[in-house]
């Protein structure tokens, strides 16, 4: 079975017609048909039913599809790391991020790595917590950003840059608007406007409630920050957000007041695998991000 074979064959699984994945490839027609007919020959089954001058997959042939597709990947992304490795400041960089932290700071640290390195490019993946751990374990990216900082998974390797405050956002109509502080428990009568259960940020919230004594009643849901921010804009409730995602952007209408008691933090760091080396760009990625903020927070002490 020959790599050529394979994606030829892939061409004309994906759009069920030799002349059409021919021209694609930029080669004859009878070529396709003469490796697909090497492929068959060699795995001794039919992989396409002829229909006119379309084709579709058999039942084998999709089997095969589902493999040859992954197989391809995997040979691109060695190509891609061969490449890094010969050249590292010309590589591209897999890096997931948590929505809190898709206006700050990610934006700004890859800005400034792009200034010292500004042949590297760059794929960006948002997710969810969970998601995003499980794609660096399981290879499809390199790095996330995350927070708060997972210490408990065996499989990654963790990397803290810096803790920040949870802060309570109200609408400015709230009775406690114009306070410099206030407790959590102050909070215990209003309804508020959270993430869905599987969230992290919504665990933060409701192991601090829980840690004054209430469970908090949830009006409203909201799968990212700006849609949590527009409803508390709206008065439709109260919130706790980290601190980093209001730094730019406290909506019209509504204010942010730290919480005196408890103390509410989450930390707020990288993690990558902790059972394989990273590519030679993601690793100058991974020093450069140690590097940044390890002078910013010199400069904040």
């Amino acid at each position: 079975m020959e790599l050529r074979q394979i994606q030829y064959f892939i061409e004309v699984a994906k759009r069920e017609h030799v002349t059409e994945a021919a021209h694609n490839l930029h080669v004859a027609q009878s070529a396709v048909s003469r490796q697909i007919a090497n492929l068959e020959a060699e795995l001794g089954v039919p992989l396409f039913i002829r229909e006119g001058r379309n084709v579709k997959l058999t039942s084998v042939g999709k089997i095969l599809l589902e493999h040859a597709e992954i197989a391809l990947n995997e040979i691109e992304k060695a190509k891609e790391k061969i490449g890094e490795y010969l050249d590292p400041e010309r590589g591209i960089i897999r890096v997931g991020f948590a929505s809190s932290l898709a206006a700050n700071p990610l934006p700004t640290v890859i800005s400034a790595f792009r200034a010292r390195y500004p042949n590297i490019g760059f794929q960006l993946k948002q997710g969810a917590y969970k998601q995003l751990i499980e794609s660096v374990i399981k290879g499809e990216i390199d790095l996330a950003f995350l927070g708060p900082v997972p210490t408990q998974e065996k499989d990654v390797r963790s990397h803290i840059f810096f803790a920040e405050n949870i802060v309570a956002l109200l609408p400015t109509r709230h009775p406690l608007a114009k306070q410099p502080s206030i407790r959590l428990n102050e909070l215990q009568q209003d309804t508020f406007v959270l993430f869905p259960p599987d969230f992290i940020l919504r665990n933060i919230v409701m192991n601090a409630c829980a840690q004054v004594g209430f469970e908090p009643k949830v009006s409203f849901e909201g799968e990212d920050i700006d849609a949590i921010k527009g409803l508390v804009s709206a008065g439709l409730g109260v919130t706790l957000l980290p601190e980093v995602t209001l730094i730019d952007n406290v909506p019209r209408e509504t204010v942010k007041i730290p919480i005196s008691e408890p103390t509410v933090k989450r930390t707020v760091g990288i993690i990558i695998p902790n059972n394989r080396e990273l590519p030679a760009s993601e690793k100058l990625f991974y020093d450069f991000l140690k590097e940044f903020f390890s002078v910013l927070n010199k400069f904040s002490q």
